[in-house]
């Protein structure tokens, strides 16, 4: 596409530039544009795309372009494109902006829309209020089929979506859902209030943002209607909407998981200095909690020292009880984000998991037992490995396996029920108290079973 785009407007072909560029998908657009360097030149080409397909364009970019294109616009090009922008979407931009660009946004709204966008932004962040929409049709429940599509066709066009219509009182308290492939199927004179659902599954505005993306993806409506403490409806959640708060949720426990301070910046786009700053926090917390484990081998250096062969398996051990804690952690995690499990069925993750890890502790134990007596002692030539190492590695693994995937397990939960995000109990964190753990238990071993 851009082979193609700079070549017409190096031949001047303005005429074919234009429809080339109109007949692309907005996101398409936004992405071919972002590829321009020249500002000048991504100016030229957005100017010439049609009223709807720039509106539709510069949601599509991302904050930086988004700032350099309304500080190139003129006031009548910037109000074009916010008048064709949905509420929501203009609210989103607005809170992203620096000071000095939201004054000259808001400067080019009308009041009405100015009024919405401070309603939408007096939410707090990641509530169900800070992503809906006021833009949707509602209904009188004694208006008949034929009234419906008469406001339908008159109120339609500037709403995100006209699919789903709300059915509410003069006071704007939500009645019942109806869905224009109902009022499709039925006469004209037909009632509202005979056809329409009563049992209207909604969220408050100060619900999670995440609770309305796991509504509309367990029953898979294209929109969720948002109510006041009231039952009033003030806006609506779409499913484009969610999307990109299952994609922010994601990468925020991703990132999490990780140990990295969670940004919306992309990678690219990032500087060396903030992704350090992201970054160092927990891995200082990190390296300080290692300490633990660099403790236990320092206390216990005589004891490990009188047979030597011991030390050599201390990273096997310390991995394998690390990775045990990090497998169960993402599971959990990942249940407790899609509302699978809670606090309540505690007792019953850990009974999961401890026979789960008895399991891949005992072939996890005979597989290495084999290995040290028949690989490493004969084919390697290790002749300082006995039958009673080999028992006292391979106890350790079946016991810290089982002990690393509770602690996986558990510690998420308990996060969650403490009020924090249980993404941050992830590998990083469980790995350095599995560390500990797999030692105090190898050295335990050993000194019963070696006698040192």
């Amino acid at each position: 596409m851009l082979e193609y785009t700079d070549k017409l407007h190096e031949e001047k072909n303005i005429r074919e530039l234009k429809k080339f560029l109109n007949e692309l998908n907005p996101a398409d657009i936004a992405q071919l544009l972002e590829s321009i360097n020249n500002e000048k030149k991504r100016m030229f080409l957005f100017r010439m795309l049609t009223k709807e397909n720039a509106a539709e364009t510069f949601v599509e970019f991302d904050g930086d372009t988004q700032e350099n294109l309304i500080r190139s616009f003129s006031d009548s090009e910037l109000k074009e494109v916010l008048d064709e922008l949905y509420i929501d979407d203009a609210a989103d931009i607005v809170e992203e902006m620096p000071a000095s660009v939201v004054k000259r946004i808001l400067k080019n709204t009308d009041h009405e829309t100015r009024e919405a966008i401070n309603s939408i932004l007096k939410y707090p962040e990641d509530s169900a209020g800070s992503i809906m929409t006021p833009e949707f049709v509602d209904l009188k429940r004694n208006m008949t089929v034929e009234d419906a599509f008469k406001r339908i066709r008159r109120t339609g066009v500037d709403k995100e979506t006209i699919y789903t219509c709300y059915v509410t009182d003069e006071s704007r308290h939500l009645l019942g859902v109806t869905s224009v492939k109902e009022l499709l199927l039925h006469d004209a004179d037909d009632e509202i209030e005979d056809l329409m659902e009563t049992n209207v599954i909604s969220v408050n505005t100060l619900d999670d943002q995440e609770k309305a993306s796991a509504l509309l993806s367990k029953y898979d409506f294209l929109a969720l209607p948002v109510v006041d403490m009231e039952n009033r409806l003030v806006g609506i959640i779409t499913v484009d909407d969610v999307i990109d708060v299952l994609q922010e949720e994601n990468t925020e426990d991703i990132q999490k998981m990780a140990a990295i301070v969670p940004t919306d910046t992309p990678y690219l786009k990032t500087s060396v200095t903030e992704t350090f700053k992201k970054r160092i926090p927990w891995l200082l917390l990190l390296m300080i909690s290692a300490t633990i484990t660099s403790q236990i081998l320092t206390n216990f250096e005589k004891k490990l020292a009188s047979v030597a062969t011991l030390i050599a398996f201390i990273p096997m051990l310390m991995g394998t009880g690390g990775n045990s804690g990090g497998q169960s952690s993402v599971t959990i995690v990942r249940a407790l984000s899609l509302g699978e499990i809670s606090l309540k069925d505690i007792f019953k993750v850990i009974w999961k998991e401890v026979r789960v890890g008895a399991v891949c502790g005992i072939v996890l134990a005979a597989v290495c037992f084999v290995k040290l007596l028949l690989f490493d002692k004969y084919v390697l030539g290790n002749s300082e490995i006995t039958v009673m190492i080999a028992l006292v590695v391979s106890l350790t693994i079946v016991v810290e396996v089982v002990f690393s995937k509770v602690i996986g397990c558990c510690l998420p939960i308990i996060a969650k029920k403490c009020g924090f995000d249980p993404a941050v109990m992830a590998n990083p964190f469980i790995t350095t108290i599995t560390d500990a753990v797999s030692l105090l238990i190898y050295i335990l071993f050993a000194s019963v079973l070696l006698g040192i």
